[in-house]
């Protein structure tokens, strides 16, 4: 069935584009959240009269990715983990763990954006991911991997157990 979306659906398209679905995911997703139209000549007119408004958003969402690349190129990703005296680590340098990095120092990104070469980060070193943004507008992140000193080891040991404490006294 063809269909005009109303909407930004996820894995599927943007406001505005026609797209040829299954029977069943039309009638039964996307009509009833409103998130897609049937492609009959009044949708289309409607579209057509909107068509710059839809264009104007998209050139929005490419300067908003442009920015962000060069905010995230920028970035300097260093990573504490814990490794072995050969610089092996004891964990692995996942996408999750840089998209919590990320997000801690403000950035919103989804994980399954984020390819690591190879599937995890394994030993210390320096590395690069790529972060697929907007269209194919893709950023590269330099990833220095470092070994946690004893120290800081200790500490964060420290603190888990303090978060786990005061989780069991809410808990009570």
């Amino acid at each position: 069935m063809k269909v005009i979306l109303n909407d930004d659906v996820k894995h599927l398209g943007e406001k505005g584009d026609v797209k040829n679905v299954a029977n069943g995911y039309a009638r039964n997703y996307l009509f009833p959240r409103s998130l897609a139209v049937a492609y009959t000549k009044a949708n289309v007119a409607y579209f057509e009269s909107i068509k710059d408004e839809i264009a104007a958003r998209k050139e929005q969402k490419r300067k908003d990715a442009a920015s962000l690349k060069d905010k995230l190129e920028a970035l300097d990703v260093e990573l504490a983990v814990p490794a072995g005296a050969n610089g092996k680590l004891y964990g692995a340098v996942t996408a999750q763990t840089i998209a919590d990095f990320l997000a801690k120092n403000g950035f919103e990104i989804e994980k399954k954006r984020i390819d690591v070469q190879g599937v995890a980060i394994k030993s210390v070193g320096n590395y690069k991911a790529s972060v697929h943004l907007y269209e194919s507008q893709v950023a590269e992140l330099k990833i220095v991997v470092k070994a946690q000193s004893d120290d800081a080891a200790k500490a964060a040991a420290a603190e888990v157990k303090s978060e786990e404490a005061s989780a069991e006294a809410k808990a009570e």
